[in-house]
C-alpha cells in the first residue's frame, strides 16, 4: 500500500463530484474556453475529446491550477470531505498546497530528467511532496511494480525507451499517492502495442481506487476505456455522459455488421434496395458489409429472409451503434 502524509484514503462514493467546474472561461489572444462547465466523479476513468487545438491541454491546465481562468469557479473536495454530509466545495486556487497534494499529472512533454536514474526520479519527485524518505522508497517500490519499471530502478531515464519514458512520467506523478491522476494524450507518438500497453496501465491505476482523467485524440480506445466523456467543442463542453449516451444523442442510426461465408454482397444490396426500406448507406468494410438505418430491427428481419433466399450462409452479424470517431466526425462536420 503507499504510504500517504498529508491526506486519508476518504470516502469514494460517487453521490458528489470530486472536482467540477463552472461557467469556466479562458481566454489568450482570443477566446479559447467559454462557459465550461465538468463534473468529475471519484473513482472513474473521464475522458476529454476535441479536435487539434479545441483547448483540451488548456483546460487541463485549468483543472489542476496551473494557470488562472478568466471566468467562472474550479472547484474540488477532499475524499474526507466527500464522505461528510453537507461539507462545501473549495476553490483549487484558494487551497493550492492542500489540492495539489490530491492530484498528478504527466503532461505531453515529459517532466522527468534525463540525467538522473529511475529511482533518483522519484526521490526527486518525492521530495517536492515533502514525503519521508521511507514514504519514498516504499511508493517507489509500488509504483515502479505498477508501472513495470521495478528491474529499470537504477537504469538513466535518457537510456530508457519511448514506451518506458512514459510509463516513468506517470510514476513520477503518483509517487505522492494521488487521488486524481490526468493524463494529456499519454499514448502520443507511441505504437499501437505500446499504447495497449499504456491503457492496461491506466486500468491498473484506476482499479487501486485512483480517479484517472484523460484527454486524447485515439477515440476508439477512449470509447473502450472510458467511463464518461466530455466533448470539448466550438470552445464548450457539447456533450458530457457516457458513450453510448452520446451516441444515442446525436444519431438515431443503428449498424448491421454481415459478414457471410461467399463474401459477395451485391445481389444482398440489391435486394435491399428493392425493399425500399429506411437504409441511408450500405458500404462493404473489410470483409463484412456495413448497413446503415434507423430501424434496423426490421432491416435485420428482410435481411435474414434475403440470405436464406440467396442461400448465403452466415458466418456473423451484429447490431451495433455507430463508433465514437464516427459520432465525433458527424458533430464537427455539422458545426465545424
Amino acid at each position: 500500500m503507499l504510504q500517504e502524509e498529508k491526506m486519508g484514503q476518504g470516502g469514494q462514493g460517487r453521490q458528489e463530484p470530486v472536482l467540477k467546474t463552472e461557467n469556466v472561461a479562458k481566454r489568450f489572444r482570443a477566446s479559447v474556453l467559454e462557459d465550461v462547465n465538468l463534473q468529475i466523479y471519484p473513482g472513474e476513468i473521464f475522458g476529454i475529446i476535441g479536435v487539434s487545438g479545441a483547448g483540451k491541454t488548456t483546460l487541463l491546465e485549468l483543472l489542476i491550477g496551473f494557470m488562472k481562468n478568466d471566468k467562472g469557479k474550479i472547484l474540488f473536495k477532499s475524499f474526507e470531505a466527500l464522505a461528510m454530509q453537507g461539507s462545501s466545495y473549495r476553490s483549487v486556487f484558494a487551497e493550492q498546497r492542500k489540492f495539489r497534494s490530491l492530484f498528478g499529472f504527466a503532461a505531453q512533454v515529459p517532466s522527468f530528467y534525463d540525467d538522473l536514474t529511475v529511482e533518483e526520479n522519484m526521490a526527486y519527485f518525492g521530495s517536492l511532496y515533502n514525503l519521508s524518505e521511507q514514504s519514498i522508497r516504499e511508493n517507489t517500490k509500488t509504483i515502479l511494480n505498477l508501472v513495470g519499471l521495478d528491474e529499470h530502478r537504477e537504469a538513466l531515464a535518457a537510456n530508457l525507451s519511448g514506451g518506458m519514458q512514459k510509463r516513468l512520467d506517470i510514476a513520477c506523478a503518483m509517487i505522492h499517492n494521488p487521488k486524481i491522476l490526468i493524463l494529456d494524450e499519454p499514448t502520443a507518438d507511441l505504437d499501437v502495442l505500446l499504447r495497449k500497453q499504456m491503457w492496461d496501465l491506466v486500468r491498473a491505476i484506476n482499479a487501486k481506487g485512483t480517479t484517472v482523467i484523460i484527454a486524447s485524440h485515439f477515440l476508439d480506445e477512449i470509447e473502450s476505456l472510458c467511463d464518461r466523456i466530455a466533448l470539448l467543442h466550438s470552445k464548450k463542453i457539447a456533450w458530457q455522459g457516457s458513450v453510448d449516451e452520446l451516441k444515442k444523442h446525436y444519431t438515431k442510426s443503428e449498424e448491421i455488421h454481415l459478414e457471410t461465408i461467399s463474401g459477395n454482397y451485391e445481389k444482398v444490396i440489391q435486394a435491399l434496395k428493392a425493399k425500399k426500406l429506411d437504409i441511408s448507406d450500405m458500404r462493404r468494410e473489410g470483409r463484412k458489409l456495413v448497413i446503415y438505418t434507423q430501424k434496423a430491427e426490421l432491416a435485420l428481419h428482410h435481411l435474414i429472409h434475403i440470405l436464406e433466399k440467396l442461400g448465403e450462409h452466415i458466418l456473423d452479424v451484429e447490431l451495433k451503434l455507430p463508433s465514437l470517431s464516427e459520432v465525433f466526425e458527424s458533430i464537427t462536420r455539422k458545426s465545424g
